[in-house]
């Protein structure tokens, strides 16, 4: 599995908390002390609680499901994006719309507007209207995207959300609740744990540890996921193949045309057989290259000579 190591965690400043005086007391059981007034998180939990919180999302994908990444503070946005798009997973990471996973089906019409408008503009359609209701339809797409972008391909609610920083994603997280979406989080010491199903006790402030956390994640999803689309691209590539075989083809009932392109074919490939080099000609291809190597040194160091004594 593709997990953590402990100098990993602390070269990202993981194990650093919040203020002492900042602190919610059902992180007590992860905390392992205090420091100059900065609580010091137990990274041997975080290592086996982030296995095990790896170990669900690997889970989830191999049944079919999908993870939805959840993090809109500026320190977590790039992180989530990258992760997500890597592993081929759905996101969040500009701004919370109320109601995006308990009003699924209106954010589904908004991402429908969102594509229509991309077609519009891909088309052509958007150059053909007055200027300035062209730049209207333009700002209303690049609202809808900077929100939607990360989960417009999203084929329905997520199996399983990940989330940095819960205080700042509460929305995020009652919405979970009620839909009863296992919630998988990176948890601060100023934070509750009772809300998340998969706690990953850590600091969720350093663009480092929110890094390194979301990109093992994704290492976890690709782990187990690399296979599946190597083969649906190489399936991919095979009906592309074939959809270029067949638009080459004749009409059916041209019996007399596929004969033709049949001959055609087989004496192209006698002729490549011809040409293929035979049994025991690849070592005399392999000794002749290598005596043109030696007369091509010689006569490099015959150069060089010659230079030299000009020079002198």
């Amino acid at each position: 599995m593709a997990t953590v190591t402990m100098k990993e965690l602390l070269e990202a400043g993981v194990h650093f908390g919040h203020h002492t005086r900042r602190w919610n007391p059902k992180m007590k059981r992860y905390i392992y002390g205090a420091r100059n007034g900065i609580y010091i998180i137990d990274l041997h939990q975080t290592l086996q609680l982030f296995e095990q919180a790896q170990a669900f999302v690997q889970e989830v994908v191999q049944n079919g499901g999908h993870i939805l990444f959840v993090g809109t503070k500026k320190q977590a946005q790039e992180a989530v994006r990258e992760a997500a798009e890597r592993s081929r997973q759905f996101y969040v990471n500009k701004r919370w719309l109320g109601g995006m996973l308990t009003n699924w089906r209106t954010i589904q019409e908004r991402i429908k507007r969102l594509n229509d408008l991309e077609k519009m503009e891909a088309d052509g359609t958007l150059d053909r209207l007055p200027k300035k209701e062209a730049a209207k339809l333009r700002e209303e797409k690049e609202k809808l995207n900077s929100v939607l972008a990360g989960i417009k391909d999203m084929p329905g609610l997520p199996h399983a959300v990940f989330i940095v920083d819960l205080k700042k994603e509460h929305i995020a997280v009652q919405e979970a609740h009620r839909l009863e979406i296992p919630i998988i989080a990176i948890v601060d010491t100023n934070c509750d744990p009772d809300e998340v199903d998969y706690v990953i006790p850590g600091n969720d402030d350093a663009i480092r540890a929110i890094k390194l956390l979301c990109s093992r994640i994704a290492d976890a999803i690709v782990e187990v996921k690399a296979v599946e689309w190597q083969g649906a691209e190489v399936v991919e590539a095979a009906e592309e193949a074939e959809e270029a075989e067949g638009e080459e083809k004749p009409e059916e009932g041209e019996a007399i045309y596929e004969e033709a392109i049949e001959t055609e074919a087989e004496e192209v490939e006698e002729e490549e057989k011809d040409i293929l080099v035979r049994p025991g000609e690849d070592d005399e291809y392999a000794r002749m290259y290598e005596e043109y190597s030696e007369f091509e040194e010689e006569e490099t160091v015959e150069r060089q000579r010659t230079r030299r004594t000009q020079e002198d």
